[in-house]
């Protein structure tokens, strides 16, 4: 049997893919792009892929291809409609990297409600050192507990931001997207609600034709001045012009993403224009990946392939 692993680097060269080799012959690419999928995936049983192109283009020269294992839980990237008409299995991955971005999600709204980058800049700068009182708070910044948490998205994700914001003493709200949520321990509000009586606005949603733009510039209208956005889902869930505009205008008081419209970031996107990390904090899409999700993501994958080979279904999402 054959494995192709077209984006190795992608769980990092830091984490063991060893694992794989016990199915067969693997080769191994650090990253694959849509020019170079179909070459190859040609001579693949199973292939083992996260963001590179997998449709009627890349896979039509390869017949032997049974299984395509995602290092994702997204499957975007797969035209499943042609997978099924091929006899192709397509295995995702759930809930490997929940501890990780709800982690994240706290960390960037608590740096941007304290403005942490402010008074790290204080100290390390000498100002602090200068000054003749022991503490220094000219930037305000206000309790969690007695704040309303909002969240988009009550999934695994989310459902861990609603524990630890209420852990906090947070009131936790949340708006289903796709209005089939059935989660009954938190309040669950209308859209506009949502956007009313959020203080912090954290969105877990999967992209879709629900989500894609949901947070615009109608939206921010209806924000709090005060509030924080912290966007750890997907990028084009916020419009990036419309968040500009929200930012510099002060619509919203600050935002945290880890995801971006276009990955890696363009040169021309607005929000680099944006230096001051009391307001804006962008990290590149790492939200995912701590040594534990992405050692958990590679033992997922080989649990996929193990069920595929016993003739089980686990993880298939085109059944």
């Amino acid at each position: 049997m054959k494995l192709a692993v077209l984006e190795r680097n992608s769980v990092g060269t830091d984490v063991d893919v060893s694992c794989f080799e016990k199915f067969g012959e693997v080769t191994y690419y650090p990253n694959t792009v849509a020019d170079n999928a179909a070459e190859r995936v040609k001579d693949a049983d199973i292939v083992i892929a996260n963001k590179a192109p997998m449709n009627e283009e890349t896979l039509k020269d390869a017949p032997n291809v049974k299984l395509i294992c995602l290092f994702a839980t997204g499957f975007d990237n797969v035209d499943l409609a042609y997978c099924k008409k091929r006899g192709i299995r397509v295995a995702n991955v759930v809930n490997y990297c929940t501890p990780a971005v709800a982690q994240h999600t706290l960390l960037l709204a608590m740096m941007l409600a304290e403005k942490i980058a402010f008074y790290d800049d204080y100290v390390k700068s000498g100002a602090y050192s200068a000054q003749d009182r022991f503490s220094n708070f000219d930037r305000t910044f206000h309790d969690l507990a007695g704040k309303t948490w909002g969240i988009v998205g009550m999934g695994s994700i989310g459902h861990r931001v609603a524990e630890l914001a209420e852990a906090f003493g947070c009131k936790v709200i949340f708006y289903s997207a796709s209005g089939k949520s059935t989660c009954t321990d938190y309040e669950r509000v209308e859209f506009e609600t949502l956007l009313r009586e959020s203080d912090i606005l954290s969105l877990h949603c999967p992209l879709s034709d629900r989500t894609r733009n949901l947070i615009n510039k109608d939206a921010f209208e209806k924000m709090k001045k005060s509030a924080v956005l912290i966007n750890v889902a997907r990028g084009p869930v916020v419009n990036t012009q419309d968040l500009y505009q929200a930012l510099t205008e002060g619509k919203i008081a600050a935002a945290g993403l880890d995801v971006l419209e276009k990955e890696p970031m363009e040169p021309s996107n607005p929000l680099a224009q944006i230096k001051d990390s009391t307001k804006l904090i962008i990290t590149p899409h790492m939200s995912w990946a701590s040594v534990e999700s992405r050692t958990c993501l590679v033992e997922e994958v080989v649990k996929n392939i193990e069920a595929f080979l016993d003739g089980e279904d686990r993880n298939i999402v085109n059944k």
